[in-house]
């Protein structure tokens, strides 16, 4: 199936169903890709001009960069398949627990994306939601290898362009913070299996898992990170990402620091990713929202 990815280049905005879109008139740009073609909407063409000579003129100390994880760092389609999330991939030792999973899912997304449930009813709806998959992931057994195999098994692949993102940001000292409601454990493997290298200035703030002394799942860590509540308050539970992979060699970006950058690139795909930049003092943000349309579907 043919796809196009729409990338809304937002200066000010309203929230739709499932994406951020300018309310005002805007300009369309198109960059032709390998694989697909890229539609560029940008709502007040002005306003980003000015933001990127700012955050230009400000130089990279002054920078960070804020990404969602699935469908925004990896791709929404693999092989013409929607790709897997950093939750959907995993498989458990138990697969009557995988079905369980995937009912909660069929019941609770649509509910996500409603335009009729207020805003604090959904925030509920999605605490419960993520709630009761953590305790299946408990109760149906996950263990450390089985992550690693998952992952081998899954089909989920980065964007073109995200490895060499990275590494530009990492030669300039920029830090990167992935904020997910996914799992921290699974994107740290899938780094590891995909891209095959460490990245010092990347920290994650997504739920993350105990295990006990025979890498078997037993809880998680602090406050569950849903899709609602991705903001700047959950950057305590972020990890730099080369600690976890055994390596202490190199710069690392302490919360602190990480909060007096003024500048922010914000990446994401759904309505709850505008704020995760919540909390922060910042003088120039420029949000890109990632939509993929569908040959025949509509915005």
């Amino acid at each position: 199936m043919n796809n196009r990815v729409l990338l809304l280049v937002v200066g000010t905005t309203i929230r739709t169903n499932r994406c951020f879109f300018p309310h005002r008139f805007f300009t369309c740009r198109t960059i032709h890709m390998e694989t697909h073609k890229v539609e560029v909407v940008v709502a007040d063409p002005h306003l980003l001009d000015a933001k990127v000579a700012a955050i230009r003129n400000a130089g990279p100390p002054k920078l960070k960069v804020i990404a969602d994880f699935d469908a925004t760092l990896t791709k929404y389609r693999v092989n013409g398949c929607r790709g897997q999330s950093s939750h959907g991939l995993l498989q458990q030792e138990n697969p009557e627990y995988d079905n369980k999973r995937r009912q909660l899912y069929e019941y609770y997304h649509p509910l996500e994306f409603s335009p009729t449930i207020p805003i604090q009813q959904k925030t509920l709806l999605m605490e419960e939601w993520w709630g009761k998959t953590h305790s299946l992931l408990v109760e149906g057994g996950v263990t450390y290898d089985g992550i690693k195999q998952s992952v081998a098994d899954s089909a989920i692949s980065f964007r073109e362009g995200v490895v060499e993102l990275f590494e530009f940001l990492e030669k300039r000292d920029i830090p990167v913070l992935i904020f997910s409601a996914g799992l921290a454990d699974i994107i740290e493997e899938v780094l590891r299996q995909k891209v095959h290298r460490l990245f010092k200035n990347v920290k994650i703030v997504s739920n993350r898992m105990v295990f006990d002394e025979n890498g078997r799942l037993v809880s998680f860590k602090g406050k569950t990170i849903h899709s609602l509540n991705k903001n700047e308050h959950a950057l305590d539970m972020a990890a730099p990402l080369h600690e976890q992979l055994g390596d202490s060699d190199g710069p690392t970006y302490e919360n602190v620091l990480v909060k007096t950058r003024r500048n922010i690139i914000l990446l994401g795909d759904h309505i709850g990713d505008l704020g995760m930049s919540d909390g922060l003092n910042y003088e120039n943000r420029i949000s890109v929202g990632f939509l993929v349309l569908e040959m025949g579907s509509k915005v």
